[in-house]
């Protein structure tokens, strides 16, 4: 059994975090949060002294155990854990028992789960913003906590803002009022009945409005962007609730209430992070029509298989990913076709490609489950643990009798480990007890290449291509026309290709070697791509054109790079200019330019993949 989780300090062999009162005053001007966080406590071994959480930057004054004053030091820092808090109780507890402790401290105004963003940085340009980004390991930054997914618990908060701004968070609102120690400010409350771990705590502080999109959902944001999404998205947002029912009949319940959406500020790192109760969304999805269904899609089936079946360390992320990415499809599987799931598996095995390519098919990051020993996670996030994770269970539903068998294994996987944390171990062990009548299939699968080898599966699925075959075909005819024979193509190419395929095109063209600068010039002439405004088309667009050292597409590549920071983006856009000799210099200095307003997580991995010094003390 694990009870040590290389990237936490604190040990859940001896107590467990039950619940957490969180009563945070947030401070635009110096960029910290003034904090105090109730932990509740429980023992499990007798004789119990001392307990360590997990912090990172913060400046702790005050510890105390059930009201005592409480010892406390704190240890050395780790390049990327951050610092244990050693707290040594005045008295001593057995098995069974709770305490309270309390931990008055203040956030570092370069703490890692919190972006602070001035006016100029906002839609709206009149108000600060401050959002938060936990998982993997930045909780810490932001509580002193165990900061594990093996530990669950349920949290209330209550946080004072300037009574302009409104505060949000991964919990039901539960009222708001003024703040009795100063008139210019409010309170908001909130409250998390159902135990989830650390990660998923978030909070948002903003000029914030928002609308109803459902029975039981919102969208939240800036209202520069509220326009736009009742408007032009009216149709993908009435799905959500259409997504949930899908969702439920697939999984189960819906057990969190409130089912929101909050569209942040575009230096967001990611396309979507599951927060329960409220799925943070990039913006670059607001261009992007059907990529907001994918996401949605996805962020919504994290309420099952994340935040309801939580992986145990981050070793385990494919339980979290690849049942996720399973569960997205088949949602798509639902509401639009069968086709389009296997459409949507093959692009995800090229993305897989990519990821493997990126690393190297030796690197141990490759493995679907990794070791995490001295390896932070936000160095290993790839596409692996989705896409190796989806396709080892794409070939488990083929082996077990197809989709609808298969789905009643995830189903029941759901129901048995809810609320709790699991093992990749434990995990295998139900798929042999749920099949026990199969387990003669089971036993051939090659176990050991799909777990702990790296590189690509073992089996590569055999995908049905009828939507794909189109973007096979229109990527050969460009790759194989000579220079004198590009009059053959025409803007007709693209009128019969989705959205969908469209960008299946051009990530088909971006695995062959660079298209002559000629091809990509006449490219541009007949399809007119420099004109589409869809996050995912522009940004593989642009990494074609700089890939073919279209010395034009420069500038707009790290216009893209900086102008929004998800990093699926921001990265590859970077590396590719970092890539063309002539700009290389040009790639770094936009990047120390802007670097300031960029995420910290962002701005740490551009600055390794640009091998610039990345100021962060090892």
């Amino acid at each position: 059994e694990v009870d040590v989780d290389p990237c936490s300090f604190s040990s859940f062999s001896k107590c467990v975090t039950k619940h957490l009162n969180l009563t945070y005053h947030v401070d635009f001007d110096s960029h910290v949060i003034k904090a105090k966080v109730a932990l509740t406590v429980e023992v499990l071994v007798d004789n119990f002294t001392s307990l360590t959480l997990d912090t990172k930057d913060l400046k702790v004054s005050k510890v105390t155990a059930n009201g005592q004053a409480a010892k406390f030091t704190l240890g050395p820092k780790h390049s990327f854990m951050g610092t244990p808090l050693e707290i040594t109780l005045p008295f001593d507890l057995s098995r069974g028992q709770h305490v309270i402790v309390e931990v008055t401290y203040e956030t570092a105004p370069s703490a890692s789960a919190l972006q602070w963003l001035t006016p100029e940085q906002t839609a709206g340009k009149k108000h600060p913003y401050l959002f938060s980004q936990c998982q993997a390991t930045h909780c810490r930054s932001m509580v002193p906590c165990q900061d594990t997914p093996a530990m669950k618990h349920t949290y209330y908060a209550q946080v004072s803002v300037p009574k302009e701004l409104v505060a949000v968070m991964s919990a039901v609102r539960d009222g708001q009022e003024p703040d009795p120690q100063d008139s210019s400010r409010a309170i908001y409350r909130f409250r998390q009945p159902v135990p989830m771990p650390s990660y998923l705590i978030a909070i948002v502080v903003g000029a914030l409005e928002s609308r109803e999109i459902g029975p039981r959902s919102r969208v939240w944001s800036e209202k520069e962007y509220v326009g736009d999404l009742s408007m032009s998205h009216s149709f993908y947002i009435s799905r959500t609730e259409t997504m949930l029912k899908t969702a439920e009949d697939l999984a189960g319940p819906y057990v969190w209430g409130q089912y929101d959406i909050l569209v942040l500020p575009p230096s967001f790192p990611y396309g979507g992070m599951e927060n329960p109760c409220l799925t943070f969304a990039t913006p670059t999805l607001l261009a992007g029509d059907r990529s907001l269904s994918n996401v949605i899609a996805h962020e919504i089936s994290h309420s099952w298989t994340g935040n309801l079946v939580t992986n145990k360390t981050w070793e385990h992320f494919w339980l979290n990913e690849g049942h996720t990415v399973y569960l997205e499809r088949m949602i798509g599987r639902s509401m639009e076709s069968e086709q389009f799931r296997q459409f949507k598996a093959m692009g995800g095995w090229k993305d897989l490609q990519e990821s493997v390519n990126t690393f190297g098919a030796n690197n141990p990051l490759t493995n679907l489950v990794p070791n995490m020993n001295e390896v932070d996670p936000d160095d290993a996030f790839s596409s692996v643990p989705y896409e190796k994770g989806f396709a080892l269970l794409y070939h488990l539903e083929e082996l077990m009798g197809g989709p609808e068998v298969f789905m009643g294994f995830v189903k029941s996987y759901i129901q048995m480990f809810a609320y709790s944390s699991v093992t990749t171990e434990e995990w295998k062990k139900y798929l042999f007890t749920y099949f026990k009548n199969k387990v003669d299939i089971l036993n051939k699968v090659d176990w050991n290449a799909w777990m702990h080898t790296p590189g690509m599966p073992p089996v590569k699925p055999q995908y049905d291509t009828t939507m794909a075959d189109a973007c096979i075909a229109l990527c050969k005819r460009w790759v194989k026309t000579k220079e004198g024979d590009l009059g053959n193509f025409s803007e007709v190419d693209m009128k019969t290709l989705s959205t969908h395929q469209l960008i299946e095109f051009l990530s088909l063209l971006l695995q062959e070697d660079p298209l002559p600068l000629s091809h990509v010039k006449r490219m541009q002439e007949v399809y007119r791509l420099n004109a589409l405004n869809n996050a995912e088309i522009r940004f593989r667009w642009l990494r074609l054109c700089v890939k073919s050292k279209w010395e034009d597409a420069v500038p707009m590549a790290l216009k893209m790079a900086t102008e929004q920071g998800r990093m699926k983006f921001t990265r590859p856009l970077f590396k590719e200019v970092y890539n063309f000799d002539k700009y290389r210099e040009e790639a770094v200095r936009v990047f120390i330019a802007h670097r300031a307003a960029m995420h910290p997580v962002t701005s740490n991995l551009v600055a390794k993949d640009l091998k610039v010094d990345t100021g962060k003390s090892t």
